[in-house]
Parts: structure tokens; sequence; C-alpha cells
């Protein structure tokens, strides 16, 4: 019972702090999206893009020329897709369309917005996380990108 009685004197002894609601959203910072879901996501959305370079650069330089490999397999089927009607547009939207979206998810992921009061004073705060799996996803879907891009101008340029 005394230390029932104790510990009800200490609890009547707390200060409370205060709380101004008028001071209390100061600080609003959110995330545009999920850091770890992004970066999931974004492993699915270069795997298809990645294993195709994989598959194109050993079909170049393995000098495995046998017809039932994976490389040749998968050289082929992309090469007839792009000379297959109305599905010709998947060649660039695998190697283009997914590997920028993969861009966009992770760097939304990783920027943080947030707005500051001080008084009359406004700020407006853009900050960046350093969250390693979004940032190699960024940079591995930016190479792709890059060499697709790469890819395209050598191919359609004409020596005559």
């Amino acid at each position: 019972m005394k230390e029932k009685d104790e510990f009800l004197k200490k609890m009547e002894n707390l200060k409370v702090p205060e709380v101004n609601p008028q001071e209390h959203p100061q600080l609003v910072k959110m995330a545009i999206m999920n850091a770890g879901r992004s970066a999931a996501l974004g492993v699915w959305l270069i795997v298809v893009p990645c294993y195709f370079l994989f598959c194109v650069f050993m079909y170049y330089f393995s000098h495995i020329r046998v017809g039932t490999s994976w490389f040749a397999a998968m050289f082929t089927l992309m090469s007839s897709l792009d000379k297959t009607r109305y599905i010709d547009f998947l060649g660039p939207i695998i190697m283009v369309v997914l590997p920028i979206v993969c861009i966009i998810i992770n760097a939304l992921a990783i920027t943080h917005v947030g707005l500051q009061k001080e008084g009359k004073v406004r700020q407006f705060n853009i900050t960046i996380k350093v969250r390693i799996w979004n940032i190699v996803l960024i940079l591995l879907s930016l190479v792709i990108v890059g060499i697709f891009i790469a890819y395209v101008m050598t191919e359609n340029i004409s020596v005559g």
C-alpha cells in the first residue's frame, strides 16, 4: 500500500509538457514513396533489360554460336519481336521505359519534401536520403538507358 501511495505522489508531481497547437505543424516532412518497396519494384523493372543486355553481350563476346544456347535464343527472340508487326514497340519499352520508371520510382523514394515555418518566413526544403539500394538502381537504370540510346544511335548512323 505504501508503494502505491508513493507512486501516486510521484505521478501527481510530474510536470506536463505544454503543447502549443500553433507551433506544432512547423515542419511537415514526408516521403513520397516507400524506399524498400520502390527498391524491390525497381529490381523487377530492370531484371529484363539487364538479362537482355547480358545475353547480347555473351552472344557477341563468348563466341558460342550454338543455336540452342540461352544467349542466342534471347537474341533471336528480341530480333524477331523487332521485325514482327504490331509488336515492334516492345523492345524500346523494355529497354527504355522500364528503366525510366525505375529511375522515377526510386528518385521519389529517396526525395523528401519539407515545409518549415518560422514566424513569417517559410522554407521549402528538399532533402535526398542516402539509401544505397535506391541509388544503385537509379545508376544501373541510367546505364541501361544510356547503352540502349548509344546502340540506337550507332545502328542508325549511315555511312555514305
